[in-house]
């Protein structure tokens, strides 16, 4: 317990000290022997007589429980006051999370990235007031979903998405390595149409002159989800992004900025990435120019400057045992906000008082009494 206001205590004890002090040793104005009344003769004999001594005694111990009780009801005053409280830690509730979806939707990421959103519909569903958002890209970056907590919105948007998984499925099951329309049929012609300006629905706003810089800038796009961020500098929530990405970088320009910077963005604004890079067995590195192992070591080396990790599509590491890792990563773990709150605890002087209070009224009658 600490007092608000000691200054009344440092200097209303030494007062009352020097108050009682004054009226026990400073001799009283002498009384004049006689101020009317009876006279009695025989003093000494009456004061001899054993009631008088016990009265006399009984008036002593009254007097002395008068003025105790009164120093107490003083003292106990002196100590609410001054304004005894106590500093308490409040636990005002969990620290929450900001947490983006960044998707590299190149054709190659299509079976990752259909699996990465139908499994995150679950954990949205199962989020409690953290927020959530979908940025894409290829050449050039969309926020298909604003940072929110409206789960609902969230989930319709990811469906979405997973219908655009579908359609590059389609449509690269359609072509089969097939390069020329002259290669297909009438009816898979019609179909190729069809996809194509389904797909454009999306790819209007992810490959944003495509032909100049080419596709997949991997940088740009992690860069550009770094500042969807509302209020980028705002340490009061944990921020991550859920990278989905085979890093096959093919830019035909110098990316503003390229992965290794943008990782150092994200560092610096205390944002964590966890990158997950699709299976080996991944359409794209069926072509004979693909570097895995490179594209992978890239990638995990940027990541970790932001204190994330790579995690791997297998045979073993399915999507959602990922989710689930990152989701138990000590990066995303949240705190609780704790506050120092000043309580008044004036219950212990108040009870104290009361007790003065009481004591001497009790004995201002009892001594009256006697």
């Amino acid at each position: 317990m600490e007092l608000m206001h000691p200054q009344i205590i440092w200097i209303g004890l030494p007062v009352l000290a020097v108050v009682i002090a004054a009226l026990h040793f400073i001799p009283a104005r002498k009384k004049p022997d006689y101020m009317g009344g009876i006279r009695t003769g025989a003093a000494a004999l009456t004061k001899s007589l054993p009631i008088y001594e016990k009265l006399l005694k009984k008036s002593r111990v009254l007097t002395l429980l008068l003025e105790s009780f009164i120093i107490i009801a003083v003292i106990s005053s002196m100590f609410l006051a001054a304004r005894p409280y106590e500093v308490k830690n409040i636990k005002t509730g969990v620290q929450k999370r900001d947490i983006f979806l960044c998707m590299d939707v190149s054709y190659s990421l299509y079976q990752l990235n259909y699996e990465l959103t139908d499994y995150l519909e679950q954990v949205v569903t199962e989020l409690k007031g953290d927020r959530f958002g979908v940025t894409i890209f290829n050449t050039s970056s969309v926020v298909y979903v604003p940072m929110t907590d409206d789960y609902d919105y969230v989930v319709s948007r990811l469906e979405e998405l997973k219908t655009y998984f579908e359609l590059q499925k389609e449509f690269y099951d359609l072509l089969d390595g097939r390069e020329y329309l002259s290669e297909l049929s009438s009816e898979e012609v019609d179909k190729y149409y069809e996809l194509e300006a389904r797909l454009g629905y999306i790819e209007a706003g992810t490959l944003v002159n495509n032909y100049e810089r080419g596709s997949s800038l991997i940088g740009e796009g992690l860069a550009s989800c770094l500042y969807s961020f509302p209020s980028i500098g705002d340490s009061s929530r944990t921020r991550c992004i859920i990278f989905a990405t085979d890093n096959a970088n093919s830019a035909v320009v110098q990316e503003v900025p390229p992965l290794d910077e943008a990782c150092e963005l994200c560092k610096k604004n205390e944002v964590t990435v966890f990158s997950i890079f699709p299976h080996e067995d991944a359409h794209y590195y069926l072509y004979d120019d693909s570097d895995y192992e490179g594209f992978q070591d890239e990638l995990r080396e940027c990541v970790g400057v932001t204190g994330g990790e790579l995690y791997v599509q297998s045979d073993q590491d399915t999507v959602a045992s990922i989710v689930e890792s990152i989701r138990a990563h000590k990066a995303m773990t949240v705190n609780e906000i704790v506050t120092e709150q000043q309580t008044d605890v004036p219950s212990v002087p108040m009870a104290f008082m009361l007790i003065g209070i009481a004591g001497a009224l009790f004995s201002g009658i009892a001594l009256k009494r006697r």
